[in-house]
């Protein structure tokens, strides 16, 4: 089953997050299918905290794909914002 999660990146105390469709017995780090955006949740000055592929998204979730909770609340706010 695929899974539309989140993958860790950055240093430590300063998370990075890529939004990735992976495979749900991988690792959360490790391989993943297809990156689907990224979410920056210590953004300064011009930095985008959340850029996302809305479309991929969707065409992944018709495939089948699950999305983790943290997601779901991410692209609705995405699609919020751009409203």
């Amino acid at each position: 089953m695929v899974t539309i999660r989140l993958a860790r990146a950055g240093a430590k105390k300063r998370p990075y997050y890529h939004v990735v469709a992976a495979n749900k017995s991988s690792p959360r780090d490790g391989r993943f299918i297809e990156r689907l955006g990224q979410y920056n949740p210590n953004a300064r000055g011009e930095e985008k905290k959340l850029v996302l592929d809305v479309a991929k998204i969707e065409q992944w979730q018709k495939k089948g794909a699950q999305m983790s909770e943290r997601v779901a609340f991410l692209v609705k706010t995405a699609t919020q914002a751009a409203a």
